[in-house]
């Protein structure tokens, strides 16, 4: 076994802000961004991710989100494969402490897509023949830490069409030469992808490609973000419309920015290829990957994290308008701490209780991860609505900005009529002010809308479930269990002596 580090070359925030400065694509607004570390836009969420690699060094955070693989590299714990329960349960901290530093709400911070990037080192032969591809990126993954994006799906248009029928559109090959494969395409959703290194390409669970007519899109690769032909076409900026940090002290720091993803005739070397022309494999990596397991362990943990700022913020909110003591206030407080129990109860469950995974790895059980999924996908919109509903008109009543605090002329006026019950108005409207960003704003409506679909569509998590439940007995063990108990009786009585009757 492995113990000393053969190396430990986890980047720092300086070298993670220069990494980005490649001549990447990046568009907004019409204009193409010269430097995202600097623009306006995405430099304060290029500085927030920069914080995370800094805590891989601090002496205080090292320990807690750090380890040596099985290769003698020293990365992030959620970055290798997992061999036990306990090694789950310490990658779960050190996702919980990342994410406690955006306060859950950066969602695709670089421990999202190890979620995926941890099985090409234990398993890379599903890959064949590009194993050595697999491995090899695993490796440059975990000794430097890189920051992944990925898109897996298509763009929202023809979906009555079988993917082979929407070229024009769909992400695929169009050239082969000595140097790699030719794409071209449109793939979304990339969130943050103007903050990231790399892209995985793939296909997501309900997409299905047809032998014999969809083998030009059969494709599982990585693709530099610098990649010539590669353009990312961003949303608009949140923090690039952010007042103040006192106005908008979320999306001014924590804005994940979405794009979508432009190949025209990018060239891909062969090294970055995974899975070429085959719909068997470029169908089934989703599911052979453990990334479906992992990923949700990941995105729970820190939807815990977000449920317990949530749960704080709330209790906050109802004590500066005094009306904590009410009871039926109360019971809305405790249904988000409810919300939070139970997510974090599933990921303990996640961790202690996993199942066999590639390459004699561990991961999550399927049906924790399905059933995650899917009350996710409630929670936020639950929480959201509470606020709404108790907290009503108070984080719109608030002064526009910090100026009217500043102006000597209004701050009388304004520290007599907002003050809270328990606070000053400073205070109170400083509170209010986060409360609206976390619920109100564009941003943090944009949240409302990532929680409740980033993880597939309402029908499809459902489905899963019962897909899953189906494949893994579940269900057919469900069924017989009714079918025992209406074997116990029949038009004359019991079956058996157990029971009397008349």
């Amino acid at each position: 076994m492995q113990t000393t580090p053969t190396t430990d070359t986890l980047m720092t925030g300086p070298e993670y802000l220069d990494s980005l400065r490649d001549g990447r694509e990046v568009w907004l607004n019409g204009e193409r961004v010269k430097d995202v570390t600097t623009h306006p836009a995405f430099r304060n969420a290029a500085r927030s991710v920069a914080r995370l690699y800094d805590s891989l060094h601090d002496p205080a955070t090292r320990d807690v989100l750090t380890t040596v693989d099985e290769f003698g590299i020293r990365t992030h714990k959620f970055f290798k494969p997992a061999r036990s329960a306990q090694d789950l349960m310490e990658a779960r901290e050190a996702i919980a402490l990342w994410a406690k530093m955006s306060y859950g709400f950066m969602g695709r911070t670089p421990d999202y897509k190890a979620a995926f990037m941890a099985s090409l080192g234990c398993f890379p032969e599903f890959y064949a023949p590009y194993t050595e591809n697999a491995l090899n990126w695993y490796k440059r993954f975990a000794a430097r830490g890189l920051f992944l994006n990925h898109v897996l799906v298509n763009p929202p248009v023809d979906r009555k069409k079988p993917i082979h029928e929407v070229a024009d559109v769909f992400v695929h090959v169009v050239g082969e030469e000595d140097a790699g494969i030719r794409v071209s395409g449109a793939k979304m959703l990339a969130t943050g992808s103007a903050l990231t290194h790399a892209t995985f390409v793939a296909q997501n669970s309900s997409a299905q490609l047809e032998k014999g007519k969809a083998e030009d899109f059969a494709l599982v690769f990585i693709a530099d973000v610098d990649t010539p032909g590669t353009k990312l076409l961003c949303r608009n900026s949140y923090e690039a419309a952010a007042r103040s940090p006192f106005d908008n002290p979320l999306s001014s720091r924590f804005d994940e920015n979405d794009a979508v993803l432009i190949f025209d005739n990018a060239l891909i070397p062969w090294e970055n290829v995974l899975v070429y022309r085959d719909t068997e494999r470029a169908n089934s990596f989703y599911r052979h990957s453990g990334f479906f397991q992992r990923y949700n362990l990941q995105a729970g943990t820190r939807l815990g994290v977000k449920l317990d700022f949530m749960s704080g913020l709330f209790a906050k909110g109802i004590a500066a308008n005094g009306t904590d003591e009410f009871r039926g206030v109360q019971v809305a407080l405790g249904d988000i701490l409810a919300w939070r129990n139970m997510i974090n109860a599933f990921t303990t469950a996640m961790a202690l209780d996993p199942a066999p995974g590639p390459g004699g790895s561990v991961v999550p059980k399927l049906e924790f991860a399905s059933a995650l999924r899917v009350f996710s996908t409630e929670c936020w919109g639950a929480v959201r609505t509470t606020f709404e509903t108790i907290l009503g008109g108070a984080p719109i009543v608030i002064p526009s900005s910090n100026q009217e605090l500043l102006n000597p002329e209004l701050a009388p006026l304004v520290e007599q009529y907002y003050r809270g019950s328990d606070s000053s108005a400073h205070d109170r409207i400083k509170l209010y002010k986060l409360i609206w960003d976390a619920i109100g704003s564009e941003f943090g409506g944009r949240h409302a809308l990532y929680e409740r679909n980033y993880s597939g569509n309402n029908e499809q998590v459902r489905l899963d479930v019962l897909t899953f439940s189906r494949a893994r007995g579940i269900l057919p063990a469900a069924l017989a269990l009714v079918d025992q108990c209406m074997a116990d009786y029949d038009l004359h009585g019991w079956t058996n002596e157990v029971w009397a009757s008349d």
